[in-house]
């Protein structure tokens, strides 16, 4: 699906191909993406249902209490990674020129490397540029445009929902990122980010009066791809496979089949497996702010509320109601401190504590499994429509990749489906349907991979329901070489700065630059 990681396009090309006449990935993927390894083979569309219903939480009947423990959250990352992964999804596949694409020679992409090829390079956040969509920004055309100012959050006084026009709709480079309102407001986050670098550039002793749009864009960028490398990949990627990667952040290896010195297009293995992970991060509930009870990311099909109250649950494509300001210290820990505790303003004395994401696992929360129609449909089950999408692009097995990758592949008894937590009873993938036996869909085998690996190699001491979940060898090489590999194949990245890039010190804490940094920069406040 597009809101929580792409999915329009999907809906308006799946049906394109004809499976009798036409080839099936060329057919639907052609100009789009590549292949890093053979097809795998055709599942029967029925055990695909049966297994993304087993992928998919029974409702909780009541949900855990908040404030109270829950065995279904990652101890080691917090809930705003889960959105930064769903912004960046956006921002790797924002691709308006796809068709022109597809008539391209290899030298005549090299000709339009600037052009659109999947980068890290925020076209979600810059569109267009100044002059093609010049109403994405103030008229001094460096400066983004911001939407009304926000209430709720005594902590961000300068909040700001997105710039939206008469019909509500937000003014932003990509509309994928109004699907929710937490993605809506990072959005936000980034646009004050970029006017904070802004400012900063023109001051005298920086680059002052002759500060221009493509310098802050250019640090901007620079910053979001070291965000990434150094505080992302580690939240999500087991530590072995991060490092044999990216030892070093200025030359990492990508270590995937093929190619090692960059990508233009992407791989169908990344898009449509293993970056879908985020997916099993997603929370059923968000407390955005002291003065908002937690909302579900989605009601349940059968509460027609959201059709009449705007503050039933936190979809998007609609105006954020005003006192919905986010206050991020219930999504990251801003201050860095021994427990994740963030110091309120004293007359707002209520204790900050950063919600946890949901584990890498291969159980996505209840309300995905009836996806609002403004978001998807026809299947309206996020698992199925991640499942039914591997199958049309003839993704390899897990197991397949395993072997490519020189990974031993798990055995069909430890390859399980269900929550990653000591009580939930889990089922080998093998038992759902014969078909799985030995080639399990890549998706699901990454997914169960976090958890098996995660808990095989964990300290003896930590019970199940305590134990980080990260993606495993197959999951992580994929998802940490790809991004090597596009870094590596955009001139403009970081790696490929002729002198080494390193954050704005005024911009880090501790010499380091991650999320929280950025966030805290955007709210003027010092890392």
């Amino acid at each position: 699906m597009t809101g929580l990681y792409h999915g329009t396009w999907w809906g308006r090309h799946k049906d394109e191909w004809d499976p009798i006449e036409d080839d099936r990935f060329g057919t639907v993927a052609g100009g789009r993406f590549i292949r890093l390894l053979p097809e795998g083979p055709e599942f029967y569309p029925p055990d695909l249902r049966r297994l993304a219903e087993r992928m998919t939480s029974d409702p909780e009947r009541p949900p855990t209490q908040e404030g109270k423990p829950d065995p279904e959250e990652d101890p080691d990352i917090t809930a705003a990674y889960t959105y930064l992964g769903q912004f960046t999804d956006h921002d790797l596949t924002f691709d308006p020129t796809s068709r022109l694409r597809e008539a391209l020679t290899g030298q005549e992409l090299d000709a339009l490397a600037d052009f659109r090829t999947p980068r890290f390079d925020l076209d979600n956040l810059y569109g267009r540029g100044p002059d093609d969509q010049p109403y994405l920004y103030d008229t001094d055309r460096i400066h983004m445009q911001l939407g009304e100012r926000m209430s709720g959050n005594p902590f961000d006084p300068n909040a700001r929902d997105l710039p939206r026009g008469p019909n509500g709709r937000a003014l932003i480079g990509d509309p994928r990122n109004d699907e929710n309102r937490i993605v809506a407001q990072l959005h936000a986050i980034f646009l004050r980010f970029h006017n904070q670098v802004a400012d900063y550039l023109a001051k005298p002793d920086q680059l002052g009066k002759d500060v221009s749009f493509d310098a802050v864009r250019q640090q901007v960028r620079r910053h979001y791809q070291w965000m990434l490398v150094t505080d992302y990949l580690p939240k999500i990627v087991n530590s072995d496979t991060y490092q044999s990667i990216f030892a070093d952040p200025y030359n990492p290896t990508p270590r995937l089949p093929g190619p090692q010195n960059g990508l233009r297009l992407m791989p169908v293995e990344f898009s449509v497996a293993a970056f879908r992970f985020g997916h099993a991060m997603i929370r059923p509930l968000y407390r955005l702010n002291t003065t908002v009870e937690r909302r579900p990311i989605f009601l349940p099909k059968e509460d027609d509320t959201a059709h009449v109250d705007d503050a039933a649950d936190l979809r998007g494509f609609r105006p954020i109601p005003s006192d919905w300001a986010i206050d991020w210290q219930f999504f990251i820990d801003l201050e860095h401190t021994a427990e994740p505790r963030a110091i309120a303003p004293l007359y707002d004395p209520k204790a900050r504590v950063p919600q946890k994401a949901y584990k890498i696992d291969t159980s996505l929360a209840s309300p995905l499994h009836d996806l609002p129609p403004q978001i998807a449909s026809d299947p309206s089950i996020l698992a199925l429509r991640n499942l039914e999408r591997g199958r049309t692009f003839s993704l390899p097995t897990g197991q397949q990749v395993a072997k490519a990758l020189g990974e031993e592949p798990i055995t069909d008894e430890k390859l399980v489906i269900g929550k990653a937590t000591a009580d939930d009873p889990k089922t080998p993938l093998a038992q759902i349907a014969e078909s799985f036996a030995g080639q399990a869909p890549l998706w699901a085998y990454i997914l169960s991979e976090a958890q098996v690996t995660s808990w095989e190699n964990a300290d003896s001491s930590l019970s199940p329901d305590d134990i980080p979940i990260k993606l495993g060898p197959v999951g992580g090489r994929i998802v940490a070489g790809v991004f090597a590999a596009l870094l590596h194949g955009d001139r403009t990245s970081y790696l490929n700065h002729h002198t080494a890039f390193t954050p704005i010190p005024d911009f880090t804490r501790d010499g380091k630059f991650g999320l929280a940094e950025l966030i805290n920069v955007a709210l003027g406040r010092k890392p």
